[in-house]
């Protein structure tokens, strides 16, 4: 929106992302490898008869983003863009067990789903952290609500507190004048 749109009732002063893979995630490149080119159309078809949306999928892919998105979608010179990356250890029945393993092969310390290093973007200051202990699910307030029920129950804090992270963000922002 801000470099192909460039709105104009508006000012963007700043873009702050968490965890987003800029430069595409080693997972997708492994899905669409083990789905074949041929399969793929079959694939879509399915997912298209559940309602599933899959426009995302091959904007994921770290080819794609490479060559089509980051050049084509340039950072606007007077915003500021700031980043945040994710990283954890999936236990054994995680959901993010297989992908993390895939990642961590490919493009090291992750969330689950994205690498820390596709989630640096900006320049020099830019990379805000890297959240630790912290999965995609987490970022986005998705964790699995028994799980902190029985973290409470027996004593043990919640590490992560998604809303707590996001208000931090605004006001880092408003700190920065934006």
């Amino acid at each position: 929106m801000i470099s192909r749109l460039r709105p104009t009732g508006f000012k963007v002063l700043s873009l702050t992302t968490i965890a987003t893979p800029h430069r595409g995630s080693s997972v997708a490149d492994y899905v669409f490898d083990q789905i074949g080119a041929d399969r793929l159309p079959q694939i879509y078809y399915a997912f298209d008869r559940l309602n599933i949306n899959t426009g995302a999928f091959n904007q994921l892919t770290c080819k794609y983003m490479e060559e089509e998105f980051n050049p084509n979608t340039p950072d606007v010179e007077d915003v500021r863009y700031f980043s945040y990356g994710a990283a954890f250890q999936p236990s054994f029945w995680s959901v993010f067990h297989q992908p993390h393993r895939i990642l961590e092969e490919k493009e090291g310390p992750n969330d689950g789903l994205v690498s820390v290093a596709s989630s640096k973007w900006g320049g020099e200051n830019s990379y805000k952290g890297t959240l630790i202990g912290v999965s995609h699910l987490d970022l986005i307030n998705w964790s699995n609500r028994l799980k902190w029920l029985v973290s409470e129950i027996t004593g043990k804090k919640r590490k992560f507190n998604a809303i707590a992270f996001y208000l931090d963000i605004a006001d880092m922002l408003a700190k920065e004048g934006l």
